[in-house]
């Protein structure tokens, strides 16, 4: 594992796009940064981060040409990483709201942003762009971000932190073959964030509706249980779960 440390930089993830052009890289090399200063987020946000306090970094994995059709694999994979290390780290309640963003009870601590690097319809490496509070304690008009030193009570130390995460999305990847995908989507499923319980969500038109998370489907997007009974799938575009 190499990882590059920068003070400063637009994007970790456009960092090691722009290093792919001119080098080979080495499965898991790692870029983080103290500040970021054009991160982003799922949809297009932006991901604010305040200097030197959180990890923001990014991956490159490798892929041995995984089929386009099992992308979500890839988000899988990472989210349950995560979510072992924070375990480790005995951060409470830690669950994964769809599609990856990792929580403590109903606060989100991590974001993940994915960009693959495609060959045809197979998958040669990906990007895994990683945003995750550490020590920041204030989060000026994001009333659902939290950190681990306000979880916790206590300062972390960013690069051990850091070894923690990758190391446990390493592993997580390395259990990652046909014979075992059934086996690691079940056990993400378990950790979605309000799985079989009574929810409201959003949809494109901006209209609220009732439902249950029962899954998500091959493709990975979520299957809702609407109130009459029938199931149906909704794409990250479709629809928002509302806390």
């Amino acid at each position: 594992m190499k990882i590059c440390k920068l003070n400063a930089t637009d994007s970790t993830s456009l960092y090691l796009k722009e290093l792919m052009l001119s080098e080979p890289l080495e499965d898991f090399t790692v870029v983080t940064a103290k500040k970021q200063l054009k991160g982003r987020g799922q949809m297009g946000t932006l991901w604010e981060s305040e200097v030197a306090s959180n990890l923001t970094f990014s991956v490159f994995k490798k892929l041995d040409a995984l089929p386009v059709s099992n992308q979500f694999m890839i988000s899988i994979c990472v989210s349950i990483g995560i979510y072992k290390a924070l375990k480790k780290l005995q951060i409470p309640e830690v669950s994964i709201k769809w599609p990856n963003d990792i929580l403590s009870g109903n606060q989100k601590v991590c974001g993940v942003l994915i960009e693959n690097v495609l060959s045809g319809n197979k998958i040669q490496a990906s990007i895994l762009g990683i945003g995750l509070n550490v020590n920041q304690i204030n989060f000026e008009n994001l009333p659902r971000a939290t950190s681990l030193k306000l979880l916790m009570g206590e300062s972390f130390n960013l690069d051990e932190v850091l070894h923690v995460v990758l190391d446990s999305i390493e592993n997580q990847f390395s259990l990652l073959n046909m014979e075992t995908e059934k086996e690691i989507r079940i056990s993400y499923e378990k950790l979605l964030f309000r799985k079989g319980k009574p929810s409201t969500f959003k949809n494109k038109k901006g209209e609220l509706f009732m439902g249950f998370i029962s899954g998500i489907s091959a493709e990975g997007k979520l299957v809702v249980t609407l109130e009459d009974g029938i199931s149906s799938t909704f794409n990250l575009k479709e629809i928002e779960l509302l806390y």
